[in-house]
């Protein structure tokens, strides 16, 4: 029998296990895994392995953030996806004041379906102007949001009591918060007390937002959680004690997931201390912190206590970055990460001794489709669609602005050399990127309703 396209001799990656096998596709699905299958197409992967596309669930595309937009748009973010092997992201919406829930899918949607390359998907914004619209979660629902973000810092902060009335609305309809977890009240007094005493530079950004704090606020989402009954997923875990506190957690049996990010593995807050606008580039929150919570984070990802790396991307220009200088409080917070994730993880984890070749697969690309529910995405097996990664683990490059295809003109990873890159990237059966060059157009990416 010959098949549409076969991917040949590599070695397949999943979640559970390595071998070397065959991947055969017809149409927009995977349908055998074997040894010895023709194609009509055939493309040898002989010396890389072969696992499915990766997810980032956390990016923010075309966000708007006081005066800015992050930088990558719906088409541009999706392209550097790509590019990184990353076949699904899921994004977010927010509702105007008079703005229904669907209506907000709607008006979102409008922006990315004709310039997403990659699949993509919508987490609902509950801030303080949509509790009386929590009876609208059902149709969010329905529309294709099947997670929903609750803040516990910025002007979307929810207080305790909303925040408990927003989980049980969530949970009621069987939807996953997910949730950014931070003290709001120390932050703002902590920053209060810097900018009196004229501490406005950055190096004063992770000294406002004490990790101790980080770990209390998950430490309390997660008894609301429990206490509602609600399973509940930590963002863009920052520090081993919050860590620690999600560990806890799962080993009392609560359905509680986490996640790290890229810039809190390979990054120090020594990066705030760059002269100039060199030392904003990096502002983000929770911040980037110590060089020893480097290892906590990567320990924990190890036992599986932060079972997704996402990358929260959401990048601003450096002028953008630059008129928080004299505030840092006013910085627009975000960097790049969408396009080094996978090869990231794969050379500071996998490479380095912290993860197994299965532990990438499931952190990457497994893991984050379960938890949206992406039934046929992440796992290569008959039945699941085509999304499929080619990395070639001896092909050395160098992170530079150069290198990506994302549009902020820095990384904050500039001069990082990693042993391995994406070379091809295949979504729903269609070769996306080979070799160095897209081969679909603005919209090819489907809209994912979990």
């Amino acid at each position: 029998m010959r098949y549409d396209l076969v991917i040949k001799n590599g070695v397949v990656v999943t979640a559970v296990t390595t071998f070397p096998a065959d991947v055969a596709i017809d149409g927009d699905t995977i349908v055998a895994v074997g040894r010895g299958l023709r194609g009509r197409r055939e493309m040898d992967a002989a010396g890389k392995l072969v696992l499915p596309g990766a997810v980032d669930m956390h990016v923010h595309l075309q966000m708007p953030i006081g005066r800015f937009v992050s930088t990558d748009d719906f088409y541009d973010g999706t392209v550097a996806a790509a590019f990184g092997g990353t076949t699904s992201i899921i994004d977010f919406v927010e509702t105007g004041p008079e703005e229904t829930m669907v209506d907000a899918i709607a008006a979102r949607r409008a922006l990315a379906d004709g310039r997403v390359v990659v699949d993509f998907g919508l987490h609902m914004t509950i801030t303080p102007t949509d509790m009386p619209k929590l009876e609208q979660v059902a149709a969010a629902f329905a529309a294709g949001c099947t997670s929903f973000k609750l803040y516990m810092a910025y002007g979307h902060r929810l207080d305790d009591g909303q925040l408990l009335r927003a989980l049980t609305a969530v949970h009621a309809v069987g939807g996953l918060p997910v949730v950014h977890a931070e003290n709001w009240d120390v932050i703002q007094a902590l920053v209060a007390e810097n900018v009196a005493h004229g501490r406005t530079s950055p190096h004063w950004h992770p000294r406002s937002r004490p990790a101790l704090f980080e770990a209390e606020a998950v430490g309390r989402v997660i008894d609301m959680a429990a206490f509602v009954g609600a399973p509940v997923h930590i963002f863009h875990v920052s520090c081993g004690v919050a860590a620690v506190r999600i560990a806890a957690a799962r080993a009392r049996g609560l359905p509680v997931t986490g996640e790290t990010c890229p810039q809190y593995l390979f990054l120090t807050q020594e990066v705030y201390d760059r002269p100039g606008v060199e030392g904003a580039l990096p502002v983000c929150a929770p911040p980037i912190r110590e060089e020893f919570e480097q290892e906590a984070l990567w320990t924990a990802v190890q036992r599986g206590d932060l079972p997704v790396i996402t990358t929260d991307h959401c990048p601003f220009t450096a002028a953008e970055k630059a008129t928080g200088l004299d505030d840092y409080s006013q910085i627009p917070g975000g960097v790049p990460s969408i396009e080094m994730r996978l090869a990231a993880m794969y050379g500071g984890g996998v490479a380095r001794g912290w993860l197994t070749l299965p532990q990438w697969v499931a952190v990457c690309c497994t893991t984050p489709a379960q938890l949206m529910g992406l039934a046929r995405k992440g796992h290569l097996a008959p039945g699941y669609e085509a999304d499929v990664v080619i990395f070639d683990p001896d092909a050395p490059w160098t992170v530079t602005p150069q290198t990506l295809h994302e549009t902020a003109g820095w990384t904050p990873y500039e001069g990082l050399t990693l042993p391995g890159r994406v070379q091809t990237t295949i979504i729903r059966g269609q070769v996306v990127v080979a070799d160095g060059e897209l081969q679909v157009g603005a919209g090819y990416g489907r809209y994912l309703r979990g």
